[in-house]
C-alpha cells in the first residue's frame, strides 16, 4: 500500500477505496452481539454515497471552512456526517450527545461556542433532544439537521473540493479530565501521517479489521478505529459505550465474533473485563486471532496487565496482545507503542519517584513502558522553565512532529509551544524516557503534595482498588488546602462501593482505607467519602475527573451513602 502520508487528504484516501473496492464491507454496527441479526453492514460505496449527499447539503448552505457540530450516537450517521463534512471541505466539530446529563449538556454547549460552529448535524433518532437542548441553552439560531430524517440532497450535486495537507479537517476537543475541553486543530495532513504511524507500527492491511466500544466523539474512538480503518481500508465495527458498560465481556465477544485484529481501550476496561467477565462468558471466547489491544487514554498499570493476560489465556488470549500506548488529541493521537511482543514493566524506587527521579530498583514499584515515541520527538522538560532534564529525571513530556496539531481552535499560543521555534506541544504528562522508551507517571496538575511528598493519586487508587475488598473500581483522590495542617494539604478518597453494603460494612471499607494508606503509602485520609456505582465523574475517555469531583466534595454536592471525615477548615485559595 502506498504510503499514506503522500496522499493528498483524506478523502482522497477514502474515496479511492470507494473507487477501486465498492463492495468491501467499510462499517459494522453492532448492536447486539449474541444476536442473530444483531448487526448492520455498509460498503465503501455506501458510505461515499452517503458522505456525498451530506456534503451537497452542507455545500449548499455553508462555506468551506465552517465548523459543524455532529451530535450522534454510535452508528453509520455519525461515519456518513463526519466523511461528509471532510467531503464538502467543512471542519467536523464531533461532540458527546447532550442527554439529560447536565455536565454533557454543558460540555456540548461549551463546543458549540467555542468553535463558533454554522450548523448542528444529528440523527432523526436524536433530533428532538438536541433541538431542546440547543433551545435550552440559547442557541436557536444554529441551522439544525437530521442527516436521515431530513430530504437529503442528490450525491451528484456534490462537487470535489481542492483540499490540502494543511487544510483544516476536525477540532478534536480534549477530554475535559483536567479542566475545561479545547479544541485541537487535526489537519488532514495530520491524519494521514498519524494513520499511516499506525498502519506501519500495527501492521494495518486493508484485510484487518478495527474495531471496539470507545466514543466516536473521542480521539481513541475516532482516530484509532475508525479513521484508520477507513484510510487503511480494512473496515470498523462498532459498538455502543452502553453496551460495554453493562455487558463488559461483549467487547471480546465482538472482537471474536467479528475476527477483529486490533481493539482499543482506556486501563479500566481491561480491568473492568477481568473483574466481571464470568467463568461461563469466558468459556464462549476464542480470543486467539485478536493482535493488538491498544492500552491508552490513562495510566496503564501493571498489575492490570498481568492479571487480565492470565484471566484471559485459556481463551487463546497471546501475551503479546495488549500493548500499552500513549497518544493524545493534540499530537492526532498515536505517540508511542512497541506491539507484538510481553508488556515492559521496570521496577522504580518509590521515594525516589515522590522526588521526581527514575530509579530502576529490584524492589521498586512497576511502571509500565509505553513504547518507543513513533515518528515524533520527544523531549522531558521542567514543566516550571521549560528546560531539557537529564536522564533518569521525571518531567513533562513535549511532543513533536508532523501528526502534532499547531494549536487549539481560537488559542493556538496555548498549544503549547514556549516559542514557536521550539515546535513542541506540553502534554501535561509527566515521565521519563529510559532506554529509548517512554514511561508515563501521571499528570502535572493532578500531583499531590502531602507532607512534603509529591504522590500519584493513580498509585493510590489502584493500591485502594486492589487491597480493600468491597471498593468499586472507580475512585478519585485529591487534596484540599486547609488551614491549620502542616503541609497545608487534607488528602480526600471519594470511592464507589460495590452492591448496597450495610452501614457496619461501610465503615469497615473507612477504615480499610486508612489502614491501607498508612500501610503503602504513610499518609491518612482527612476524609473518606463512598458513593454508589457511576457516583465518581469520568471524562469521555473513561479517565476520573478529579478536579470536579474535588468541586463537589468542597461544594458539598455529593450523595454519598457513607462519609468518615475530619473537621476542615478549607483555606480561601
Amino acid at each position: 500500500m502506498m504510503d499514506l502520508s503522500l496522499t493528498a487528504s483524506a478523502v482522497a484516501a477514502i474515496r479511492e477505496h470507494a473507487r477501486s473496492t465498492p463492495d468491501r464491507t467499510a462499517l459494522i454496527v453492532v448492536d447486539d452481539v449474541e444476536g442473530a441479526k444483531g448487526d448492520q453492514c455498509w460498503s465503501f460505496a455506501q458510505l461515499d454515497a452517503a458522505a456525498r449527499r451530506t456534503g451537497a447539503r452542507l455545500q449548499a448552505r455553508h462555506q468551506a471552512g465552517d465548523r459543524v457540530l455532529l451530535l450522534y450516537p454510535t452508528g453509520f450517521e455519525f461515519a456518513a456526517a463526519l466523511v461528509g463534512c471532510l467531503y464538502a471541505g467543512m471542519v467536523a466539530v464531533p461532540a458527546p450527545l447532550p442527554t439529560r446529563y447536565a455536565h454533557e449538556r454543558s460540555r456540548a454547549r461549551r463546543i458549540a461556542e467555542d468553535a463558533m460552529v454554522s450548523a448542528v448535524l444529528t440523527d432523526a433518532a436524536n433530533r428532538a433532544t438536541v433541538t431542546e437542548w440547543a433551545q435550552s441553552v440559547g442557541l436557536t439560531d444554529l441551522p439544525l439537521a437530521a442527516t436521515d430524517g431530513d430530504p437529503a440532497a442528490d450525491a451528484e450535486a456534490w462537487s470535489p473540493t481542492e483540499l490540502h495537507h494543511d487544510t483544516l479537517a476536525i477540532i478534536q476537543y480534549t477530554s475535559g479530565a483536567i479542566g475545561e475541553p479545547r479544541g485541537a486543530m487535526v489537519s488532514h495532513g495530520n491524519l494521514l501521517h498519524n494513520v499511516e504511524t499506525q498502519r506501519r507500527v500495527y501492521g494495518l492491511t486493508a484485510e484487518t479489521r478495527l474495531g471496539g466500544w470507545v466514543p466516536l466523539h473521542h480521539a481513541m474512538g475516532l482516530v484509532g478505529h475508525l479513521l484508520p480503518a477507513l484510510l487503511v481500508g480494512g473496515g470498523c465495527v462498532l459498538m455502543h459505550p452502553a453496551a460495554f458498560i453493562r455487558r463488559p465481556h461483549h467487547w471480546l465477544r465482538m472482537i471474536d465474533k467479528y475476527d477483529l485484529y486490533a481493539s482499543a481501550a482506556p486501563d479500566f476496561a481491561f480491568e473492568m473485563c477481568r473483574a466481571r467477565v464470568t467463568d461461563d462468558q469466558l468459556a464462549e471466547l476464542d480470543l486467539s486471532r485478536w493482535r493488538i489491544g491498544v492500552n491508552a487514554a490513562e495510566r496503564v498499570h501493571a498489575e492490570t496487565l498481568e492479571a487480565f493476560a492470565k484471566r484471559f489465556a485459556p481463551a487463546g488470549l497471546r501475551d503479546d496482545v495488549v500493548c500499552p500506548t500513549y497518544g493524545l488529541s493534540e499530537a492526532t493521537l498515536l505517540v508511542s507503542a512497541d506491539p507484538f511482543r510481553e508488556a515492559v514493566v521496570t521496577r522504580v524506587d518509590e521515594h525516589g519517584l515522590e522526588q521526581q527521579r527514575f530509579t530502576p530498583s529490584d524492589r521498586g514499584a512497576g511502571v509500565v513502558s509505553c513504547g518507543r515515541p513513533r515518528d515524533v520527538e520527544v523531549l522531558i522538560a521542567d514543566p516550571s522553565t521549560g528546560e531539557a532534564l537529564p536522564p533518569g529525571t521525571v518531567g513533562e513530556i513535549w511532543v513533536r512532529g508532523p501528526s502534532v496539531c499547531r494549536g487549539y481552535w481560537r488559542d493556538e499560543v496555548a498549544a503549547g509551544p514556549l516559542s514557536p521555534a521550539d515546535g513542541y506541544v506540553r502534554t501535561g504528562d509527566l515521565g521519563t524516557l529510559h532506554e529509548g522508551e517512554l514511561y508515563v507517571t501521571g499528570r502535572t496538575a493532578e500531583l499531590l503534595a502531602v507532607d512534603g511528598r509529591h504522590l500519584y493519586p493513580q498509585e493510590i487508587e489502584r493500591t485502594l482498588r486492589a487491597q480493600v475488598p468491597g471498593l468499586g473500581i472507580i475512585s478519585a483522590v485529591f487534596t484540599v488546602r486547609q488551614d491549620g495542617s502542616a503541609s497545608g494539604n487534607a488528602l480526600i478518597v471519594v470511592s464507589e462501593v460495590n452492591g448496597r453494603p450495610a452501614e457496619d460494612r461501610l465503615r469497615h471499607l473507612t477504615d480499610e482505607i486508612t489502614r491501607t494508606l498508612d500501610r503503602e503509602f504513610g499518609v491518612r485520609p482527612s476524609g473518606t467519602v463512598l458513593l454508589r456505582r457511576g457516583g465518581v465523574l469520568r471524562a469521555t475517555s473513561g479517565k476520573v475527573k478529579r478536579p470536579a469531583m474535588r468541586r463537589l466534595f468542597l461544594a458539598g454536592e455529593l450523595d454519598p451513602v457513607h462519609t468518615d471525615c475530619e473537621p476542615l477548615t478549607v483555606a480561601a485559595s
